[in-house]
């Protein structure tokens, strides 16, 4: 029945970074506008497209590339499942787990799809400007793996 928090978790982040992307890219269309702004300069929407892995490492063009990014992100989707079995899961990790591999999934149907991942959000602040742009898929990502970390239900010593 736990488990059943991680699927839920995962198909909300899946479901949430897929309809993100569908409504600022197809809907209203950031690749042609160039820029939309939401709350200049903190937060702006522009279009990228990110064919590496985070801020655009390892970018390449290559279809094997592709492909190989493809399997490395769903190795890792697997490896965190078969370590959640192995242990005794707190809902937080469970819930970190579920937005993680939802975020991650969400990058692989881009990649299968496009070819690429669908970037859109940019965000700068005091003076900074950032020139890098992700998406909602990335937040769950990195929000998940912080989770996992931090968020294991064991006490320090």
């Amino acid at each position: 029945m736990r488990y059943g928090l991680l699927f839920w978790a995962t198909l909300l982040a899946f479901l949430t970074d897929q309809v993100s992307k569908y409504l600022v890219v197809h809907v209203m269309r950031v690749e042609q506008r160039e820029v939309i702004d939401v709350l200049p300069p903190l937060l702006t929407f522009k279009y990228g497209e990110n064919r590496g892995i985070n801020f655009g490492l390892f970018q390449g063009d290559g279809d094997t590339g592709r492909w190989i990014l493809i399997g490395i992100s769903l190795v890792i989707c697997l490896a965190v499942l078969i370590w959640l079995r192995r242990i005794a899961p707190s809902v937080w990790m469970l819930l970190s787990a579920g937005l993680l591999i939802g975020g991650a999934l969400g990058n692989v149907l881009d990649r299968v799809l496009y070819g690429y991942v669908l970037d859109f959000l940019n965000m700068s602040c005091c003076g900074i400007h950032n020139p890098y742009v992700f998406n909602i898929a990335d937040i769950f990502i990195f929000a998940g793996a912080i989770g996992l970390v931090l968020l294991d239900g064991k006490k320090a010593s």
